[in-house]
């Protein structure tokens, strides 16, 4: 792609950058293809090439986004599946990034959007607010039908995904050590997340277990907190950098006092995305950029650490057939594929493949908040195709798929890494009680582990 920005223009590191991203984009419109906004909508403006061309204009004119680049890069869902089928290499995932920060610094909303977007950045990452804010939603509940006359939709779409009920707290939340009672074999740092520790807290304590049966002490950080993806992808760099560093900080902490840390473990793929490109976002901060990059390398999608060990016999077997959703931050983020379906194999279950598993069931963090019409197609797609296979239950590794497919679906969903901890030793996940009648038990004592 040929690029007319000044030299004047190109003394700017961050404009060098975007013109180098810009640069790789040969026109050859193969991710076209693979986006779930052009496959539902068409319109070469909502595809990767059409924003490409959409934000070179921006950044060489310079000054404020206009109101079409804000729609059409506002309808992106960084799902980067335009990077995995790119042959040329564009760095889609970094160039979305400097034009939704341009965008946030310069376009214009409406006070609704403002007043949306400050409301997701204020409760979402901070989970004492969020648990504050689902119950007040069973309140608002009852009133569904009315608000979806009269309220904006945005916030029908977050009643709509809100639980009828309250989860439960978490059995252990930190911070602090949970230290296996088996042979000691390795440390670990575990990201306890935001949303997530409030949405579905048994997948941390799952994940403890499975570790603690492996011989891996956990250590959830002291004011350890979100990764900062849900702020970063509206465009709050700002707001996204200080998450960053929050945990570059916490995290180097904890490395620097006591044994070795083998690793920091990441169990939501959209967090882990975010966590692994510490080193990219920090780059410039020179007080953080090493200590970034070194949690950057470090960082582990649960899955991705268990592979490396032998899980051994599970304690329980069974013929359930599960469909697994790979989320887009696993399959084109961190380019995990065959890992997750390996331990849910190998863990005794028959995992069957969905159609079009590369496209976006359409949660894509706060976008099916912000973009539900859209949002609302691509899940109602996506669970077309998981029923088509009919299977027992889904398993997915992003808490954000979890919560946005439920709604479309009568078959149970968990986390892989419920249904790995099930499988060896663990409780029954939440939702999949009828399944359990069909899993054959093998009588064999529990490791069990202690908070500390």
């Amino acid at each position: 792609m040929q690029t007319n920005f000044s030299a004047r223009q190109l003394k700017d590191p961050r404009t060098a950058e975007v013109d180098r991203m810009l640069r790789k984009c040969v026109h050859c419109g193969l991710c076209t293809a693979t986006c779930p906004t052009y496959v539902l909508l068409g319109d070469e403006r909502d595809s990767p090439r059409g924003r490409i061309y959409l934000m070179k204009e921006m950044f060489e004119r310079g000054g404020k986004a206009t109101p079409a680049v804000q729609t059409h890069v506002d309808r992106c869902l960084s799902c980067l599946s335009c990077m995995t089928t790119c042959p040329s290499g564009v760095d889609y995932m970094h160039l979305v990034d400097h034009a939704r920060a341009h965008i946030e610094a310069t376009g214009r909303r409406s006070f609704k959007e403002r007043a949306i977007r400050r409301l997701l950045a204020a409760v979402l990452p901070h989970p004492g607010r969020f648990r504050l804010a689902l119950a007040a939603a069973r309140f608002a509940r009852p009133l569904l039908g009315l608000l979806r006359r009269l309220a904006p939709k945005e916030l029908v779409a977050m009643l709509e995904l809100a639980p009828a009920g309250l989860p439960p707290r978490a059995a252990y939340a930190g911070p602090g050590t949970a230290a296996t009672k088996a042979e000691r074999r390795k440390r670990v740092i575990l990201l306890a997340g935001c949303a997530q520790q409030v949405l579905r807290p048994e997948i941390n304590d799952a994940t403890i277990r499975l570790l603690a049966r492996r011989g891996v002490d956990v250590e959830v950080a002291p004011n350890a907190g979100c990764c900062g993806a849900l702020v970063h992808h509206m465009g709050r760099e700002a707001a996204g950098q200080a998450m960053a560093r929050r945990n570059v900080d916490a995290w180097i902490k904890v490395m620097a006092s006591g044994d070795p840390v083998d690793a920091v473990i990441v169990n939501a793929s959209g967090c882990g995305t975010t966590v692994k490109d510490y080193g990219h976002m920090l780059k410039g901060d020179a007080k953080y950029a090493q200590g970034a990059a070194r949690i950057a390398a470090m960082a582990r999608d649960v899955t991705e650490f268990l592979t490396a060990y032998d899980m051994g016999p599970p304690k329980r077997w069974s013929s359930l057939r599960v469909a697994y959703h790979s989320a887009c931050s696993m399959q084109h983020g961190q380019r995990l594929i065959e890992e997750p379906r390996r331990l849910l194999r190998n863990a005794g279950f028959s995992v069957v493949e969905v159609p079009e598993g590369h496209l976006c069931c359409g949660s894509a963090g706060t976008y099916n908040i912000l973009q539900p019409d859209i949002a609302g197609e691509l899940r109602n797609r996506k669970a077309a195709h998981i029923k088509s296979v009919r299977p027992d239950m889904v398993a997915a590794g992003n808490i954000g798929c979890i919560v946005q497919l439920g709604p479309a679906m009568d078959i149970p969903l968990a986390h892989t890494v419920e249904l790995l901890d099930w499988a060896y030793g663990g409780p029954v996940p939440r939702g999949l009680e009828e399944l359990a009648r069909h899993v054959h038990e093998v009588p064999e004592a529990r490791p069990r582990f202690a908070v500390t």
